[in-house]
């Protein structure tokens, strides 16, 4: 992964490293940079633009393609085909519009915007799961890529935030753009800088490895990426193999509480359509009542009170970071 600021050469890394000759075809997938056709200039470069229609379902089609080509080639013994997205935080704000294209279209946001069109759109865990789902199905196919995988993102110091959402004085973070474990999936990672050197934050290398809490991040003058992934990583491709990751099986068998009453359930659903903090207190409070008269059990209120408090705190910190 390589990320930064605006105009700090993430791109043009990209294309430089497409005219190596230590690497076969190189795939461009340009998402919102718009950076591809311009760099095709660079003496050497020899990629190749993707096209795609812009939606989810075009672009994962065309990385399968292009990984399916890319284990041809690993298995006829060619050089490594490289496959470049430019970038990823292009690829979440996409992922981020649809949860809330999908949030416009529940029950109770359809309601609210009715009686207020400005009003805020209530996304709850559910689509936000969904998203995460098809970033993890695409960042899978990344990591068991039979080639090279280069990935770009943005990268900025934010103001730093307290437990509420609400931003601390005087305190800076800096942040990737990005799904948030984009950063942990990278094998490495690499800021590059308008003022400074580039540096390698982070490496899952034998060779280069970076140890966090023990290494500090490493500047790399010199840096391309044909020096980092054949040099500094020592990148054999007759040698090395496509990582092995073994698919987590989530199931849809039932939970402990296999069996909730019909009390708790409706308990639950008025808890995820709730529209603000008072709608969630009315939740609450009708917990207690209907444990005295039996129609849901303890586990069951322990339950609904969880979820409760889960949706009163995500609101709270929303609020904050709105205000």
């Amino acid at each position: 992964m390589l990320e930064g600021g605006e105009k700090a050469g993430k791109s043009w890394a990209c294309a430089e490293f497409s005219a190596s000759e230590k690497v076969g075809q190189t795939y461009w997938i340009d998402l919102g940079e718009g950076a591809a056709d311009e760099y095709g200039a660079i003496p050497g470069a020899r990629y190749l633009v993707v096209e795609h229609d812009g939606t989810w379902q075009s672009i994962l089609a065309q990385v399968v393609e292009i990984r399916d080509e890319a284990a041809r080639a690993a298995q006829a013994k060619e050089p490594p085909v490289v496959l470049v997205i430019d970038s990823m935080t292009a690829e979440w704000e996409l992922l981020k519009d649809w949860t809330t294209n999908r949030a416009k279209d529940s029950k109770s946001n359809k309601a609210r915007l009715a009686r207020d069109p400005n009003a805020e759109i209530n996304i709850s865990t559910n689509f936000w799961n969904d998203a995460n789902a098809r970033h993890r199905r695409l960042m899978t196919i990344l990591m068991t890529f039979p080639g090279i995988v280069v990935v770009t993102a943005r990268g900025k110091e934010v103001a730093a935030m307290d437990a509420a959402g609400k931003p601390i004085e005087g305190s800076k973070d800096y942040k990737v753009e990005g799904q948030k474990n984009l950063a942990y999936d990278a094998s490495v990672w690499v800021r590059l800088s308008r003022e400074q050197p580039p540096i390698v934050v982070g490496a899952r290398s034998v060779h280069s490895g970076i140890k966090p809490g023990v290494d500090k991040p490493e500047p790399m003058p010199d840096f391309t990426l044909e020096r980092l992934v054949f040099d500094a990583l020592r990148c054999d491709p007759n040698a090395s193999h496509v990582r092995e990751m073994t698919e987590m099986k989530a199931g849809s068998e039932a939970p402990d509480l296999d069996d909730l009453s019909e009390a708790a359930q409706r308990l639950l659903s008025e808890a995820e359509d709730a529209p603000n903090i008072d709608a969630l207190q009315s939740v609450w409070t009708a917990i207690n009542p209907l444990g005295k008269a039996g129609e849901i059990t303890a586990p069951e209120a322990d339950l609904v009170r969880a979820r409760v408090q889960a949706l009163k705190t995500q609101m709270t910190q929303a609020n904050g970071v709105a205000a």
